[in-house]
């Protein structure tokens, strides 16, 4: 996990002042937003992980919640790790090698494990640079709009280092693994524009439009059956690793779930008196 930093005087300041990590909700759609701006919401402090592991495993548990938007305060979405700490070699960044180790399957890798077993869908909404981990961070949510100020960039070797938090996992998924290999052996920097193309994102807007556009895609999302929303986005994750057959077994096995809840009777319903379903959860 690397952090861009340039142009951030502010990035060696006090950032503990409140939660990393703003939590609010508007009815089913719950937002989150990393709220450290000073250091470009780098997210390998130990308070960062935390808060993102906690939300996560909450929202898991929450049926009340079936959507979440993640974005950044200030100008960055995700800077990735903190540069400082790396330099210092403090935090997960010190000790010997066999320390390190434990340092990141401790630290940042809790934040992968986390997203990847949270069952509602997360909608990243990328402000700004998303670097190093930062990127990663992005491409471990299911959907991602950006601002047309954002850019991608699978920074680490920059910096001497490997994707230590599961990018080179995540990265071929998303953009295939020629795109893949082409921003993490060479760093550069993907705009938004280019995101856009590669399928990196599904809509860049204009900045003012991000929210508006994240959670207007997130209420899409929210009106439809929760129970059906939460088995569907379980079934793509599942399908990036099984084979067809598996993949079959598994949505026969869960497709009787849908079909004896209460929101698939009233969806039916709906349809066939041309009104919106109202689903519960049900």
């Amino acid at each position: 996990m690397t952090g861009d930093h340039t142009g951030d005087p502010a990035h060696d300041g006090d950032h503990r002042s409140g939660p990393p990590v703003r939590v609010d909700r508007n009815g089913h759609i719950e937002t989150w937003t990393l709220d450290r701006p000073d250091i470009r919401n780098a997210i390998s402090d130990d308070d960062m992980v935390e808060a993102i592991v906690d939300a996560a495993a909450r929202v898991t548990r929450d049926d009340d919640v079936r959507v979440v938007v993640l974005t950044g305060a200030g100008s960055a979405f995700s800077a990735g790790g903190n540069i400082t700490a790396m330099a210092e070699k403090s935090g997960m960044f010190g000790g010997s090698p066999a320390e390190l180790r434990e340092g990141y399957r401790r630290g940042i890798q809790r934040i992968p494990r986390a997203l990847y077993d949270v069952d509602v869908p997360i909608v990243a909404a990328v402000n700004g640079p998303a670097v190093g981990a930062g990127c990663d961070l992005s491409l471990m949510c299911d959907l991602r709009i950006a601002s047309t100020r954002a850019f991608f960039a699978e920074s680490f070797v920059k910096l001497g280092i490997i994707p230590g938090d599961g990018g080179a996992w995540f990265l071929p998924r998303v953009v295939g693994a020629a795109r893949a290999a082409e921003m993490a052996l060479t760093g550069d920097r993907v705009d938004a524009a280019t995101a856009l193309e590669w399928g990196l994102v599904s809509r860049v807007v204009e900045p003012d439009d991000l929210l508006p556009a994240a959670h207007d895609l997130a209420r899409r999302i929210a009106v439809n059956p929760p129970r059906a929303v939460r088995m569907t986005k379980r079934l793509l994750r599942e399908s990036g690793h099984s084979s067809l057959s598996t993949l079959l077994e598994l949505s026969a096995a869960m497709q009787p779930l849908g079909h004896h809840t209460q929101d698939h009777a009233e969806a039916l319903a709906a349809m066939r008196e041309k009104r919106r379903g109202e689903f519960t959860g049900d």
